[in-house]
């Protein structure tokens, strides 16, 4: 009986290696990007064995299959670090509100509109809520008004993503940055 090493359990994610690899050829990459050819998977395992190193499909939907002779713990963990840089660096986008009154002051509407820019310029979308109460809610033309206006002044660093409609006591409308 001879003494061969455990067998591990399939790998879960990542790459298929060594014993994992169903196709019965590969063609195969060696260590230094020269292309050996097309290969029984067993004799090409057995030569990246000798070499220290582990036979990685790299592209399993090749016809047939290309294999590499690597380190497969170094490969996935050199994937891991480039998935990890990826998802750092992508930007997610987030929806602020700015929350406004019909018969907002010059003033008050500047400093919202100030916000409004900075909330843009940051790549994000905007939802401006109009909320009305009392006799406000007779007077909507008010509310659609001071919406245009800041569609108007908006219009250079963002675009109307929902035009301005009633939803209960309150009138909406998103900006998403040009």
């Amino acid at each position: 009986m001879t003494s061969r090493r455990p067998l591990a359990p399939p790998p879960k994610s990542g790459p298929r290696y060594n014993e994992f690899i169903s196709s019965p050829k590969v063609r195969v990459i060696d260590d230094q990007g020269e292309n050996l050819g097309v290969m029984f998977t067993a004799e090409a395992i057995e030569q990246a064995a000798d070499l220290g190193l582990d036979l990685v499909e790299v592209s399993p939907n090749a016809d047939p299959p290309v294999a590499k002779f690597l380190d497969v713990g170094k490969y996935k963990y050199e994937a891991q670090k480039k998935a990890n840089l990826a998802r750092k660096t992508q930007k997610t986008q987030e929806i602020k509100e700015i929350k406004m009154r019909p018969n907002i002051d010059d003033h008050d509407y500047e400093t919202k509109m100030k916000a409004v820019a900075k909330f843009i310029g940051e790549g994000d979308k905007v939802k401006m809520t109009l909320r009305f109460r009392g006799r406000e809610l007779a007077h909507q033309q008010l509310g659609m008004a001071l919406l245009q206006r800041v569609a108007e002044d908006t219009a250079e660093i963002a675009k109307v993503e929902a035009y301005p409609r009633m939803e209960g006591r309150q009138m909406l409308m998103v900006l998403s940055p040009k």
